[in-house]
């Protein structure tokens, strides 16, 4: 149960990813995306940390740190080639910035909820920008800044009005305040349309030929016995081990696609290569001999590849329980934790429905922010005077160093124009700093202060 809502969280930045990404043929889309995940607290679960942060470039993981290791590292052979030493040096010390700023503010909104330790309870913030590539022109598609909280959206930021946006009433003291700092807004857009995209173009240079290999899709259709009603079957499509991710899949009826709304689909998943699976499933009576087939569409394809159903059942021959048993093993045995997970997150959830989210709590503020006018993301000079003792709560993060590039908190790719700085690695951390524009020392030293997201 500890797991449940860690998984409801990374399950919605999943659906926000795939949100958008079938294109057109002659059109190609590519996305570099930067995620942080931070606990209230431990988890005995393998794989779990209290923090974690990774960059993703067209899907595909391109670096990663975890409060343990406590280290940025690569995550694929062209980053470790590409990128010089001291780029992983100062990306390590930014995730160790940022990785503070979250501990501080996730308990911050759990207060802000009237939340206790006793659950777990997760922030996350994702950003990151999309292009589309025809092959004569590179064009910027959206950006993406935003806040989730126990896996439900927090705040985004709109690129087009350049607006923060609450969907809950607990984030609307957040969204003020952020909204009365222009300078906030204006770096956050220009990193999602210039900087950010300078970094996805550099990133693809650098690991085209990795990121020109694709992989077909193998895929199966078959039938089971329907664990909820002994007169059905659940035929399934299965399209497995593809990249890009991009794909369509049809369960079709004499040819003909059988409506959504009748569709069970687990939507697309990653697989342990680095390949992507799809599986949808449908409920058809037992005794039915109409024809099915699995129609599956993906760019390696020349032509759409449809696999026949063969009218078998795998498991209506073993009976009872037993059957059942045997056929849906597979699947209990890899989704028993998203199981517990489950009933979980809909406990947390409905605590969540009952508590006012309109109370007075502290107000989040933004992860990283603009150095004075150098525009340094995450890198935090001071926009606003110093707060009193009974401010809001503050927290350290890494603090530009003069002019010396921060990794990951953006100076470098780019030379400074009018004292704008570009990211040190591609990862932007916008915030702004409680300090006064003179604690330039303390803030060298990483330790101005910057309220909750």
């Amino acid at each position: 149960m500890v797991a449940g809502v860690i998984s409801r969280s990374f399950l919605l930045f999943g659906v926000f990813l795939h949100v958008g990404t079938l294109m057109s043929v002659q059109a190609e889309t590519h996305s570099l995306y930067y995620m942080y995940t931070a606990l209230s607290k431990p988890v005995n679960l393998p794989g779990i940390y209290e923090f974690t942060a990774m960059g993703l470039l067209d899907d595909r993981q391109i670096d990663y740190y975890n409060n343990k290791d406590q280290k940025k590292i690569p995550k694929q052979s062209w980053m470790k080639e590409k990128m010089p030493a001291d780029y992983w040096e100062k990306g390590t010390q930014s995730r160790k910035s940022k990785e503070q700023w979250f501990n501080v503010n996730v308990n911050i909104l759990m207060d802000r909820m009237r939340h206790n330790n006793s659950d777990v309870h997760v922030l996350q913030w994702r950003h990151g920008c999309e292009i589309n590539d025809n092959g004569d022109k590179v064009t910027f598609s959206r950006g993406i800044d935003q806040y989730s909280y126990d896996g439900s959206d927090f705040l985004s930021f709109d690129d087009k009005v350049s607006q923060w946006v609450a969907p809950v009433d607990a984030a609307v003291a957040t969204k003020v305040k952020w909204d009365n700092v222009p300078i906030l807004n204006q770096y956050t857009k220009g990193y999602l349309e210039k900087e950010c995209v300078d970094w996805l173009n550099k990133f693809r240079e650098y690991g085209q030929e990795e990121l020109r290999k694709s992989s077909p899709p193998e895929v199966y259709v078959f039938a089971r016995k329907s664990p909820r009603d002994k007169n059905k079957l659940k035929l399934t499509c299965l399209a497995t081990g593809f990249y890009p991710k991009d794909v369509e899949v049809f369960i079709r009826k004499y040819r003909t696609s059988v409506p959504e709304n009748e569709i069970e689909s687990s939507g697309v998943r990653p697989n342990h290569d680095g390949t992507y699976q799809l599986r949808k499933s449908v409920l058809i009576m037992e005794n039915e001999k109409a024809d099915y087939d699995c129609y599956v569409s993906h760019s390696t394809l020349k032509h759409p590849e449809i696999k026949v159903w063969d009218g078998k059942c795998k498991d209506c021959n073993e009976g009872g329980f037993l059957g059942i048993g045997v056929g849906i093993g597979v699947v209990v045995t890899l989704l028993i934790v998203a199981a517990g997970i489950g009933l979980y997150v809909y406990r947390i959830r409905s605590a969540n429905n009952t508590q006012n989210s309109t109370d007075q709590g502290n107000v989040p503020h933004k992860a990283g922010a603009p150095n004075n006018n150098a525009l340094k993301p995450e890198e935090n000079g001071a926009l606003l005077p110093n707060k009193s003792a009974n401010d809001d709560i503050a927290v350290p993060i890494d603090a530009p160093n003069n002019n010396e590039a921060k990794p990951e908190e953006n100076e470098g790719l780019l030379s400074d124009k009018s004292g704008e700085g570009a990211s040190a690695d591609g990862d932007s951390g916008k915030g702004y700093s409680t300090e006064s524009e003179n604690s330039s020392k303390s803030s060298q030293e990483g330790m101005n202060k910057n309220e909750c997201v």
